[in-house]
């Protein structure tokens, strides 16, 4: 299908319900997909954020089977609009362990290899088998320090507070089919598979979708205050296909035993492929919720990437240098209950500029009628 629909669902979206957005002519609407039909609520409800707020998911008009696709010139959006995208880094032990390489490797790929085995030597054991925050985890810490292994990646790892940032702005995020974004200026980076819970603003989650948090390993590496500069750029986020919503068929402990599955295909002929195992996460999914919560208010809800045990260590070019993306690159993530997202890796600087913010969205639903429905 040239939209993407068919082939971006799972194979059991018959038996589930989905909500997302897509591009008409006329300005983006609010999708639905119940009993292998699909709707357009946007007459009712004109944003994904209005949606979860009143548990608003079904009604609207149908447009056809989903075999059939999307109407003639429409196509699929990011699933979220007003709601603030968060992340949590972090997460699994060897994302942990890859985020200490970075720190002292100083952002350079080539001194990985050798520190990398010194820290699993040291470090791998330890931190898999401990609960973060605990006594035991508290012990690791002092241990750790005594060592001279301690790091502030350590401490969010395995100390009491996860690491919750803001990955990208309010309607900033790309949808499956478009292209990502990496910074020209980055020599060492990569995608990261992630699953990303979509909650309201009281913290409950409706529902879960697939997201790519790209990382960008040498500006991180070389200091950790440049963690917004290397998370929040142009196109750097997707998110989709659409939010299988929770039901009797898909819950939250489908979520904590996803398989996340990635795969990257280079323009040379370049495979590689990996995966995200969410059983081996250190936090469960609703503590990060919490924590993302905390203290804080998301009137118009949020989503939140729970991180990923995936990190690209197979070298591409160079012995010693690990991975880093090729524009051209096709990062394809899937996961069986949630469908796939796939994107073509460019620079942030030549992708598409994000034009739609909050008041030329704002504007259009004003004009098509709809700005009391968000």
């Amino acid at each position: 299908m040239a939209d993407g629909i068919l082939d971006s669902l799972p194979a059991d979206y018959p038996r589930g319900h989905f909500i997302g957005r897509a591009q008409s002519p006329e300005g983006p609407c609010v999708i639905a997909i119940e009993g292998g039909t699909l709707y357009d609520l946007t007459g009712t409800v004109s944003t994904v954020a209005g949606a979860v707020a009143r548990k608003q998911f079904s009604g609207g008009i149908a447009l056809g089977p989903v075999e059939d696709g999307l109407p003639d010139g429409w196509a699929l959006l990011a699933p979220i609009d007003l709601q603030c995208i968060k992340a949590s880094g972090v997460t699994f032990a060897l994302s942990a362990i890859e985020r200490v390489i970075e720190e002292r490797a100083r952002g350079d790929a080539s001194a990985a290899a050798a520190i990398r085995a010194q820290l699993e030597d040291k470090v791998g054991s330890g931190i898999r088998s401990v609960i973060p925050g605990s006594a035991g985890a508290m012990q690791l810490k002092a241990a750790l320090i005594e060592e001279g292994m301690w790091s502030q990646y350590l401490e969010v790892a395995i100390g009491p507070d996860a690491e919750i940032f803001s990955k990208s702005p309010v309607l900033s995020a790309v949808g499956t089919g478009a292209q990502i974004g990496v910074r020209s200026d980055s020599h060492w980076n990569n995608p990261e598979p992630e699953i990303v819970l979509v909650c309201d603003a009281h913290g409950e989650v409706v529902g879960a979708t697939l997201g790519n948090d790209v990382n960008l390993r040498d500006f991180e590496g070389r200091s950790a205050l440049l963690l917004s500069k290397a998370k929040d750029n142009t196109a750097s986020c997707a998110i989709g296909p659409f939010i299988r919503l929770f039901d009797e068929g898909f819950t939250i402990d489908d979520v904590r035993g996803a398989d996340v599955e990635l795969t990257i295909e280079g323009p040379e002929g370049y495979l590689l492929e990996g995966r995200n195992d969410m059983s081996q996460i250190s936090r469960d999914p609703l503590d990060l919720v919490a924590q993302c919560l905390s203290e804080h208010h998301y009137p118009d809800g949020f989503v939140l990437f729970c991180g990923t045990l995936f990190a690209p260590t197979q070298d591409r070019d160079t012995p010693g240098a690990g991975f880093t993306h090729k524009v051209g690159d096709v990062v394809t993530i899937r996961s069986q209950k949630l469908g796939t997202l796939r994107n073509t890796v460019t620079t942030s600087r030549d992708a598409p500029a994000w034009t739609t913010g909050f008041a030329a969205f704002a504007k259009n639903l004003a004009t098509r009628g709809l700005i009391d429905r968000i």
